[in-house]
């Protein structure tokens, strides 16, 4: 039998093509969950059962939260890379150490192919055979979702022929969870105008404003290092702590609406408190603690980080040439910042850092200078303005 290594996640999709490629195209089935922080202990068990009533003939978890932050979340927060100013590229992030990781396994049991179960409609197609082709060129790649352009209901349907028991009334969502956040897929978002139901969501509101809760985030070299009075042994679990604080107040909730790779409009909901708490915490960190041009060059350079991870395209090398970039800016950006919970908002309540450049001694915006006079703004005044000047009197006419 020709062995297949399924990237397996114990959804509606993954099922599928676990019984599929057995029963219909009789392959010897090894199963894959790379868990990027979305599963529990509990929940990666109950993963393996569910797989080995499919019929797999193996299963394997690899943990790579670790792996995962060092070389990619953390340049997201170095970058403040929110995707349309609106999305932290929660799926679009780990769908690469996933691929990477499906790759690497595949070529140590030399396996004869490598599944998905990706449709043909989104992203994740892209991104999981980009990283294929690249990493495991002479494998073949199984897409049977997208091959036989089945609908969830088709998929449901199928299991339901194969006695396949399994939540189908959760399945109606597709959901991705992880160490960067949670997107939501679903009929609200097919659609422009309809927004997710509140059960859509895998976290519920369980706070009032009365139970508003003031955090503390610490910051060194751009890096979350700790909570309050808690410091972590390493980055991922200050974010997942974060996520744990944050969740009950249901923040962090939108819907994504941008260009997918393959040329359509795509929309998709996601819930990701931590990722965005933290993201908006350093950026303010930030723009007390760098320069005006880091800051502006940051902001470009983020730009492209993020399409470019968007794409599928993170082994371009470019992206690592970027990474240096952000890494070099990061020596200043050391600190706390105060933020306060609330249901389904935070606020940013201030910082405080050694490497404050606000420092008073310096002159406050709006009250007093202690570094220039006022003939020094004059000066400055006319010398910069001195070319529009002439601009404006030799075309004093034709504008």
């Amino acid at each position: 039998m020709k062995k297949v290594v399924l990237a397996y996640s114990g959804g509606l999709d993954t099922s599928f093509c676990a019984v599929y490629l057995s029963k219909k195209l009789g392959y010897e089935i090894h199963a894959v969950t790379v868990n990027t922080g979305g599963f529990s202990a509990e929940e990666i068990k109950d993963i393996e059962k569910r797989a080995l009533l499919l019929g797999v003939n193996t299963y394997t978890c690899i943990d790579a939260v670790e792996s995962y932050y060092n070389s990619c979340v953390k340049y997201l927060i170095y970058g403040n890379v929110l995707k349309n100013n609106t999305y932290p590229l929660s799926v679009s992030a780990e769908r690469t150490i996933q691929a990477k990781s499906i790759a690497d396994y595949a070529k140590k049991i030399n396996a004869d192919a490598v599944a998905h179960g990706s449709t043909g409609a989104g992203n994740d197609q892209v991104r999981f055979d980009v990283i294929f082709n690249i990493l495991c060129p002479n494998i073949e790649i199984i897409t049977p979702i997208r091959d036989l352009k089945l609908s969830r209901e088709a998929e449901i349907e199928f299991l339901k022929e194969n006695q396949v028991e399994m939540n189908f009334e959760k399945a109606m969502y597709s959901i991705n969870k992880g160490l960067w956040g949670t997107s939501v897929g679903g009929k609200e978002t097919l659609t422009s105008h309809q927004y997710l139901p509140e059960t859509a969501f895998p976290s519920q509101l369980e706070k009032s404003e009365a139970d508003k809760t003031e955090v503390i985030l610490h910051f060194k070299e751009g890096e979350i290092i700790g909570i309050n009075e808690t410091l972590f042994s390493h980055p991922s679990e200050a974010i997942l702590h974060l996520e744990y604080l944050a969740a009950p107040f249901a923040i962090g909730r939108d819907i994504h609406v941008g260009d997918t790779i393959v040329g359509i409009k795509g929309r998709v909901g996601f819930e990701a408190a931590s990722a965005l708490i933290i993201l908006k915490a350093h950026h303010l960190l930030e723009k007390h603690t760098l320069s005006k041009f880091q800051l502006n060059l940051k902001s470009q350079l983020a730009d492209w980080y993020g399409s470019w991870l968007h794409e599928g395209l993170f082994l371009d090398p470019a992206l690592r040439d970027i990474e240096t970039f952000f890494t070099n800016t990061q020596k200043t950006v050391s600190g706390k910042v105060i933020v306060t919970l609330l249901p389904y908002r935070f606020i940013l309540n201030g910082i405080e850092s050694e490497n404050d450049l606000m420092a008073s001694k310096f002159g406050s915006y709006g009250e007093m200078n202690l570094g220039w006079s006022g003939e020094d703004v004059k000066g400055y005044s006319k010398i910069i303005s001195n070319s529009l000047t002439i601009y404006h009197q030799v075309n004093e006419n034709k504008i």
